[in-house]
């Protein structure tokens, strides 16, 4: 799926967050927005993957605007996946029933969480398992309807660094495979799995490259 974000703003009262960006994600690419707290890295993620309005300027999802491709949490269940900081898995389910909840076929569960190496820790709950294997319980999460693109905030935040570089390197897995991937994180170790790098500063794009 190809994103268009045109002449985006995005402000608080008087304090500007975004100003005058103009992006483009390519259809299963893997595009990491890089930069420090403040930048406008987060803002920009959560506009371009429907989650907020901006203040100016349109996104366009291939082609269509938010009001043209209909019931929004529709195309969100069919298109987008989600990845946070933090898991949001809810405590009192097991890994493999917090995935289920999102899916619309539960089929695909168990290969999916065999292919992040979860499979043997779906019966347990999220405080019976490490921050990683959290981690790869919301990517499966993500990932379980197929979406054509993944947005994930500080994914790996709360993670040590081996367990990071892990979570970097099955987004890249699943890139290659054809989901695309918007990933905003201070770490600049990401920018070594992206197909795209996008450095933010001050609410601009201060520079865009290929890898």
């Amino acid at each position: 799926m190809n994103i268009i974000g045109s002449a985006l703003e995005h402000y608080y009262g008087q304090e500007y967050i975004l100003r005058g960006i103009d992006i483009e994600i390519k259809a299963g690419s893997f595009t990491a927005i890089i930069g420090e707290s403040g930048s406008g890295k987060t803002t920009l993620l959560s506009i371009l993957s429907t989650l907020l309005n901006p203040t100016l300027g349109s996104v366009t999802f291939d082609g269509k605007t938010i009001a043209e491709v209909g019931n929004i949490d529709t195309f969100r269940r069919h298109n987008i996946g989600f990845v946070f900081q933090f898991h949001y898995l809810i405590s009192y389910l097991t890994l493999r029933e917090n995935v289920a909840l999102a899916a619309l076929d539960e089929t695909l569960i168990d290969p999916l969480m065999e292919s992040l190496g979860i499979e043997r820790l779906g019966g347990r709950y999220s405080d019976e398992v490490s921050g990683g294997e959290r981690q790869r319980a919301a990517i499966a999460r993500a990932l379980i309807n197929r979406p054509k693109i993944v947005f994930a905030d500080e994914p790996t935040g709360n993670l040590d660094s081996k367990n990071a570089l892990g979570v970097y390197e099955l987004f890249k897995r699943f890139s290659d495979e054809g989901t695309g991937f918007v990933v905003a994180s201070h770490d600049k170790k990401l920018a070594e799995y992206a197909d795209t790098i996008i450095e933010m500063e001050d609410g601009i794009v201060k520079k865009i490259y290929q890898r």
